[in-house]
């Protein structure tokens, strides 16, 4: 689909476009020989709409996925349309994910997989697919009526070229051929591979499902569900279960239907499975299309080229996605002409560019599993980090036993460091109610307050705990916050429950087991009330010498650029998203909440500690720079403009408080 320009100039822009682009596809057609992306038009354009289908389900799955579609989305000339058969997982995440990338010319729909498992549950299956492993067999039930046909994928697949060559294969089928696969590559169906192994019936080696051509038109018209049905029920009746889940079954009724079989050259599915005999199928390296990473052993297969196969897998696991945000057709996007409408010639054009980007966003990295307490007070740990900040989140899991909700701000190859480095840690492997949440890198400063919103939003308890990285919750803080949010009866009233903030210089400390211990390494020297020689004014309203001998929780005053931790709850507004990199970003958070009339409750006997770090690179520049320092000022006003507007003459105060600073 061609994007709308608006404009004379960018109409005559459009019209030249077309008069280049109909010039080249002219040259093109004339070469017959030609295996370029010139496919059957569905839109009156010669460039062709591609469509592909993919099952997904779960965490892992959902994440092995977008490597799939980066490869695609790299070699691509044309539109596309992905169809994704999902559970409720998949679903939350692609499409949050394909929502923030923004890519253009992509279409994206989800089939809900619920809705097909009774097409396939009464079959046995031993694969370690399970369920979803059969779901492609109801894709002609499953993908809409006008649609033709499809190219149908499984998430562990690479691709070396552009799809659109496969899909030029349809244009090669007979009248009479519904279905497109590559052979098997192993013995598996030739039933040698070891004593007594019976495989489904195939023909001759049987055929891959790794990689189908799909057309569906003709599979409906020839009762495709009724067919697939009686051959299951016939052979399961001697197999008893399938051992490949769909692949079993497409391959028995291909045994008995043969002529409606198109089979596909081998290069485009080459199998990296245990048994496999794959390199039978190429003489170069350079030859190969589509790699299959069909072996449980992954990317520790063993193959003579596997290093190849390996480094290729790699480059587009670790590809920045926001460069395949580029234009087809060469007309700007959306995010693009907003950029267009900023001023370059402002002072805080950088800072305004950040407050539009659009930050591709991947939900629930790893496996997340959360069971809701039937007392309505559990609450979550919010906070957002980077790389530097990993080393804390092993210490932050022992201290805190609750759930977690953590935004990570990196780049693609960052956040596979941050995989393996948390499957590798025992303590973080174990730990199934934290949600890693990736907001990727882009621009040149840190959306610190969009990062804390993605960890806000993906909440699941009816409390939040908003606090930051590199502080480490007292022993204990998790239970003691869920009784005093009973005691407080903080479901009736608006309240935001303030955790009294330390810190200490030394990074081996030996955490204070009670406020009593506290108190007395507070004495000592050993803690410091938090910011106390750089940033008094930050925690000061807090009253810290009231809270050395109160019992009972306490209310404070909102006062100029206070900026506490708190407990409140999950609807409170939001972090204000125009504050990037350093200054202001929480203390804009809790002026909101003043302006809402929450009160600000000091809990007596709740406390956390600030581990120290290098400082960030955001703060150095905070430092150095006029400008930045100007900018934040312009934000500040600004901020405090549209609060009045939001809350009229409650938010008078804030005006006057930054006058008398």
């Amino acid at each position: 689909m061609l994007c709308p320009c608006r404009g004379k100039l960018k109409l005559l822009v459009v019209s030249l476009s077309f008069v280049i682009l109909f010039t080249w596809l002219y040259l093109l057609v004339g070469n017959s020989e030609s295996e370029n992306d010139l496919c059957e038009t569905e839109t009156g354009l010669f460039f062709c709409l591609i469509h592909v289908a993919c099952v997904c389900a779960g965490h892992n799955a959902s994440r092995d996925v977008v490597t799939l579609v980066k490869s695609i989305l790299f070699h691509r000339r044309n539109p596309l349309h992905f169809h994704f058969i999902t559970d409720t997982v998949a679903n939350q995440i692609l499409s949050t994910l394909f929502q923030s990338w923004m890519v253009p010319s992509v279409q994206v729909s989800f089939y809900d997989a619920d809705e097909l498992k009774s097409e396939v549950s009464w079959i046995p299956n031993k694969h370690y697919s399970g369920i979803y492993g059969l779901m492609k067999l109801t894709l002609t039930k499953a993908l809409p009526s006008n649609l033709s046909k499809v190219i149908v994928l499984d998430t562990d697949i690479t691709f070396a070229t552009d799809i659109a060559e496969l899909w030029a294969i349809f244009r090669k089928f007979t009248e009479k051929q519904v279905i497109g696969l590559v052979e098997n590559q192993s013995d598996w169906y030739l039933g040698n591979l070891w004593k007594n192994h019976k495989p489904w019936p195939a023909l001759g080696r049987g055929f891959n499902t790794g990689v189908i051509l799909l057309y569906i038109e003709r599979l409906r018209r020839i009762g495709w569900e009724q067919m697939w049905r009686l051959t299951a029920e016939r052979e399961l009746m001697s197999m008893l279960s399938t051992s490949l889940a769909d692949q079993d079954i497409f391959n028995a009724f291909i045994k008995q239907n043969p002529v409606l079989v198109h089979q596909l050259p081998c290069f485009w599915n080459v199998q990296l499975s245990d048994h496999t005999r794959s390199e039978q199928c190429y003489t170069e390296v350079s030859d190969l299309k589509v790699i299959h990473w069909n072996s449980p052993k992954k990317l520790r297969v063993k193959n003579k080229h596997v290093e190849f196969f390996r480094n290729l897998y790699l480059t587009f696991l670790e590809y920045d996605g926001n460069l395949l945000r580029r234009e087809l057709f060469g007309c700007p996007s959306q995010l693009q002409q907003a950029l267009e409408e900023l001023d370059e010639d402002d002072q805080c054009y950088d800072f305004r560019r950040e407050r539009i980007m659009v930050h591709r966003v991947h939900l629930y990295f790893l496996q997340y599993e959360y069971t809701p307490t039937a007392d309505g007070t559990d609450i979550t740990l919010v906070a957002q980090l980077s790389m530097d900040r990993l080393q804390m989140l092993e210490a932050i899991c022992k201290h805190w036993e609750g759930p977690i909700s953590l935004a990570l701000y990196m780049s693609d190859a960052e956040a596979q460091q941050f995989l393996r480095y948390a499957q590798a840690s025992e303590v973080l492997k174990n730990r199934k109610n934290v949600g890693y949440h990736i907001v990727y890198k882009e621009g040149q400063f840190y959306p610190v307050n969009l990062v804390r919103n993605v960890a806000l939003r993906n909440v699941n308890t009816p409390y939040v705990f908003l606090t930051d990285v590199d502080f480490l919750p007292m022993y204990g803080l998790y239970d003691y916050l869920r009784k005093s949010i009973v005691q407080l009866d903080m479901a009736n009233t608006k309240k935001a429950l303030v955790v009294p903030a330390f810190e200490t210089l030394r990074y081996r400390l030996s955490f204070p087991k009670s406020k009593a211990e506290l108190l007395s390494m507070l004495d000592m020297g050993t803690l410091y009330t938090f910011r106390y020689h750089v940033w008094t004014k930050g925690h000061a309203p807090t009253k810290y010498a009231k809270w050395r001998t109160a019992t009972t929780p306490y209310k404070v005053e909102w006062e100029a650029d206070f900026e506490p931790y708190v407990v409140v709850r999950r609807d409170c507004p939001e972090y204000d998203q125009r504050f990037v990199g350093f200054g202001w970003n929480k203390v804009s958070h809790i002026m909101e909440l003043d302006a809402q009339e929450y009160d600000l409750i000091v809990l007596p006997n709740a406390f956390m500690i600030h581990m120290p770090h290098a400082p960030s690179f955001d703060i150095s520049k905070f430092r150095s720079s006029p400008s930045y320092r100007y900018c934040l000022t312009t934000l500040k006003d600004e901020f405090h403009q549209d609060l009045s507007r939001k809350y009229g003459s409650a938010a008078l105060k804030y005006l006057t408080a930054q006058r008398n600073i």
